[in-house]
């Protein structure tokens, strides 16, 4: 039994850290912010989970259950998705360019234009022209 155990912790330590590092490579390696933010907000995110799960299974099997790592994933699972959405919301305020190769640029120009003060009177009037209400 205690042998199986060992497999699952060397599996889920492999598994997150292979995500944690194609998390990083991504995150230095991509063109531009929006790009950026999904390699710590997805596969990093994945990635400690793993970890964590694995530290999980090693410890349980040193002593009682831990719950201290299972408080660190619940943590992180909630606060990353935040953290992310708050990167994003600055992102398109500060009217921050992206690179043409992005997709979602008329989702991106429309949040951009919600977000600036400039022209948050005239968006009635643009929803009218796109057809949107």
């Amino acid at each position: 039994m205690q042998n199986w155990m060992e497999w699952a912790v060397a599996f889920f330590l492999l598994l997150g850290g292979s995500f944690v590092l194609i998390g990083s490579i991504g995150l230095s390696r991509m063109p531009d912010f929006f790009m950026r933010l999904h390699g710590p907000t997805k596969a990093t995110t994945l990635g400690m989970g793993g970890i964590l799960l694995g530290s999980i299974f090693y410890f349980s099997l040193q002593q009682n259950v831990s719950v201290h790592e299972l408080l660190i994933t619940i943590f992180l699972l909630i606060t990353a998705p935040i953290s992310a959405h708050m990167l994003i919301k600055t992102a398109l305020h500060h009217q921050l360019k992206a690179i043409e190769r992005t997709r979602g640029e008329r989702e991106l120009q429309q949040g951009q234009q919600e977000g600036s003060p400039d022209t948050n009177k005239a968006m009635p009037e643009a929803n009218k022209k796109s057809g949107e209400s």
